[in-house]
């Protein structure tokens, strides 16, 4: 497939592409990431994204995990133009399409039952043949089964599939892929119950939906032959396919609960900021142009949605499996956060206050947007201002057991620290510069490193052996709380 294939719709036509989730689980990375590309790609074209959820697996689908796909996707911040469909309401598309492939000679019933499907399969395998559908009922001429079937007999419908030649198509990733025909079997469309099967209801939604693209998984290709014949046999032209790698964990097996988090609502709630996420995703299997574009410069990790539309391509997906890494994840959100506003921060980080119970006063919104920036550049993750942040924002937090064993174990340590308090009480101007200046000076004194004050204070001040700049934080905490908690010591 050519270039141009690859990264412009056919003919020149707007891309229509879509996302069709089972709501069999919550949204997961993989299904994000093939959510993502074809968001990008509908973007970069000025297109259409469509959202299916095929819901036709009636045991498993349930409304609670297609709300968790809903609310994952407005989670990622990505937007879809028409849907969401949902392939229950859409019954009479497929059994219509069943009626067609009958009628056209490429569908046939087949009166097996389970039991006996079940017991030619064991023998193949016995044999050492491959278990697949041995096509007995071909076999009956369409005027029995069609007495049969009128007779009440239960009957599912299956595809004829070719008895020799192969089956090709062009994958804008992989290239042109083909498989034997001989080694498909008669596939169902139609189960007895008149429900269809997933290869006829995907077939027949991209069809009615006008679908010029699928991207989606590389898991899909084995199932691709099966549709393309379903194409031709009802006389539309082939979509462009794009399968895209799967995600692999640090071992390189498949992404799995084993790996930590695999659902995207997870990272939400350990702190990830989604724009973040949405760029780590994008770099998932995909490469952005080595020079950004109109420039000579090479192309940066960091990518807004801007940049990641404009530079979006198929051609630059990898045949390559991606490699889940969640240290990388780890930096692009830290990265994120250092660069969001504080006030861009405030109502996500409100929200992590909320689910740890803190109540804090925001009425001084100055004051709250100054300690965001101050704390900012430590984050590396959204959770950090409700747990070691949590001391500048309430006077309920916990201390660090090890960080008071260090630097408070001292009991003249925690004296001088009342000093200190004493000291502070009757500054005049409560200043950074005044701080310090007292602080060091209180230590000369006393005859020991101004450093052992230093770390002594930030615990008592912090509860954590880690935090800001002393003085910083005494500044954001204020001249009365910094006082009260160094006399709390003693």
């Amino acid at each position: 497939m050519t270039d141009s294939h690859k990264n412009s719709p056919l003919d020149g036509a707007k891309p229509r592409v879509r996302f069709a989730p089972s709501p069999t689980g919550y949204l997961h990375v993989g299904g994000a990431r093939t959510a993502l590309f074809n968001w990008l790609y509908a973007r970069h074209f000025g297109g259409t994204l469509i959202l299916r959820i095929e819901d036709t697996d009636l045991e498993r689908s349930t409304e609670e995990m297609v709300e968790g796909i809903l609310q994952g996707m407005r989670w990622l911040g990505l937007d879809w133009d028409d849907g969401p469909y949902f392939q229950t309401k859409r019954m009479d598309i497929y059994r219509a399409a069943g009626v067609k492939l009958l009628a056209s000679g490429h569908g046939y019933y087949c009166f097996c039952t389970k039991e006996q499907l079940e017991d030619r399969r064991a023998k193949a395998t016995a044999e050492g043949r491959p278990p697949k559908y041995d096509g007995a009922c071909r076999k009956i001429s369409r005027e029995e089964a069609e007495r049969r079937k009128n007779a009440g007999e239960a009957a599912a419908v299956r595809f004829a599939v070719p008895e020799s030649g192969v089956t090709f198509f062009d994958d804008a990733v992989f290239g042109r892929i083909e498989f034997a025909n001989s080694e498909l079997e008669d596939f169902v469309l139609l189960r007895s119950d008149g429900g269809p099967t997933y290869h006829l209801s995907v077939v027949a939604d991209d069809v009615d939906m006008k679908i010029t693209h699928i991207i989606r998984g590389a898991d899909h290709i084995s199932n691709t032959p099966k549709q393309v014949l379903l194409y031709q046999a009802l006389g539309a032209a082939l979509p462009v396919f794009a399968h895209v790698p799967l995600i692999l964990g640090p071992d390189k097996t498949r992404l799995s609960k084993r790996h930590g988090a695999t659902s995207v609502i997870s990272y939400r709630d350990l702190g990830i900021v989604p724009e973040a996420f949405r760029n780590f995703l994008a770099l998932l299997g995909w490469t952005p142009p080595q020079t950004a574009a109109g420039t000579n410069e090479a192309t940066p990790e960091i990518l807004s949605d801007t940049q990641l539309i404009q530079l979006f391509g198929l051609d630059g997906i990898s045949r390559s499996n991606a490699v889940f890494d969640n240290d990388k994840l780890a930096w692009f959100n830290t990265e994120y956060i250092r660069a969001y506003s504080a006030e861009k921060l405030l109502p996500l980080i409100e929200e992590e206050w909320t689910k740890a119970g803190m109540r804090v006063d925001t009425r001084d919104g100055n004051w709250l947007l100054s300690t965001i920036d101050l704390l900012k550049p430590r984050a590396r993750n959204l959770k950090d201002f409700a747990t070691s942040f949590r001391a500048f924002f309430t006077d309920d937090y916990p201390s660090d057991p090890a960080a008071i064993e260090k630097f408070l174990k001292d009991g003249n340590i925690r004296k001088m620290l009342g000093e200190l308090a004493d000291l502070y009480a009757a500054l005049p101007e409560f200043t950074e510069a005044e701080t310090e200046r007292v602080l060091r000076e209180l230590a000369t004194a006393k005859g020991i490193k101004a450093g052992a004050l230093i770390n002594g204070a930030r615990v008592a001040l912090t509860g954590q052996g880690v935090a800001p700049s002393l003085f910083a934080v005494m500044m954001a905490l204020g001249k009365e709380r910094t006082v009260k908690r160094l006399q709390k010591l003693n």
